[in-house]
């Protein structure tokens, strides 16, 4: 059996090594855009308070991978699915440009959403959605250190990724203020009570948290970028817009799959191609809810290796999970709305 995983996040690595354990005599195939390794992408948010945090978030080389009989083929896009022919096509390797599969997994995961009206301003702030994204913004956030200077940050969102970015560059010693356009933090996950504790927790590490603020635009001037809203117009060194992520679907999309917010599944992860199956971040089951956190991420992808092992029989059911934001002390009183 040919398989290709589109990836390498942990519902990627998590099938792929778990089916290398339970079929021996899989060819196992990930390609991936990243040269870094496998990587803890929920680290990323804690980047900044730790020094050696370039290479402590790597949690394996693709050499290691390697090692385990995976073929890793690292530096690639692929740029279409062709479903008749049961192949991928890729470009960035110059003697590959199409790969055979009898089983396809995407776990492509998710990009960084940018709200329509920044992206006429994309130059002007940075993202944070992988390890590379990383390096820059500490490099940048190194030049003004090597003045003597403390960093000046705004954070674009108040939601959990927002929320624990704030709290890490507070906690290295950075001035930062928190932009949400709503009049809680994290009203999609915690109820009021629980957001409030929240602000307060934020509030006391010496971040200026601001509700209810619309970003009009973002200004270059000089060395500083100015954040526009209806009310002020405030200056700083920095700004990281968090507003959330989208799942990767357009190799899906183009593919002529079933979509809606994510690739459309059964309870079996496969989508309206019987030898395709989607994992992760991207895949929306029946219910319609995608579970883009750790544990049911790592529980589909146990699953599906022992299900396409034929050691699974029943449809993937969700383990019960409690996800919870890594601010300073703060814990939810309630669970999280999902």
């Amino acid at each position: 059996m040919k398989v290709i995983i589109i990836g390498s996040g942990i519902a990627s690595i998590t099938f792929a090594e778990n089916l290398r354990q339970l079929s021996a005599d899989a060819k196992i195939t990930l390609l991936t855009k990243e040269n870094q390794g496998y990587y803890s992408r929920p680290m990323l948010s804690k980047g900044f308070s730790q020094d050696d945090i370039e290479q402590s978030i790597v949690i394996k080389s693709f050499d290691q991978l390697r090692n385990n009989n995976l073929c890793v083929i690292s530096g690639v896009e692929v740029t279409s699915i062709n479903r008749g022919e049961q192949q991928v096509n890729i470009k960035g390797v110059d003697e590959i440009e199409s790969l055979q599969y009898d089983k396809l997994i995407l776990a492509t995961g998710s990009a960084a959403f940018i709200p329509p009206p920044f992206l006429p301003y994309t130059d002007n702030f940075f993202l944070l959605n992988s390890l590379d994204d990383l390096k820059i913004i500490r490099k940048f956030r190194q030049t003004i250190l090597d003045k003597n200077k403390q960093p000046h940050w705004a954070i674009i969102g108040g939601g959990l990724i927002g929320c624990e970015v704030a709290s890490d560059l507070a906690l290295a010693g950075d001035q930062v203020s928190l932009f949400h356009a709503m009049d809680r933090l994290m009203e999609r996950q915690l109820v009021e009570q629980d957001s409030a504790t929240l602000f307060n927790v934020i509030q006391s590490s010496g971040i200026d948290i601001r509700l209810n603020q619309v970003i009009k635009g973002f200004v270059k001037k000089d060395y500083k970028i100015r954040v526009k809203t209806d009310s002020i117009q405030s200056e700083f060194d920095g700004i990281i817009v968090s507003c959330g992520f989208k799942p990767r679907i357009d190799l899906a999309v183009n593919a002529g799959l079933n979509t809606g917010r994510g690739i459309k599944t059964n309870q079996t992860l496969q989508t309206n191609d019987e030898n395709i199956y989607a994992l992760g971040d991207v895949a929306e089951l029946p219910n319609g809810k995608l579970y883009a956190f750790v544990k049911p991420i790592r529980h589909q992808a146990l699953w599906l290796a022992a299900y396409l092992s034929h050691q699974e029989k029943h449809p993937w059911i969700p383990p019960e999970f409690n996800p919870s934001a890594k601010v300073n002390n703060f814990k939810a009183a309630y669970p999280y709305l999902f």
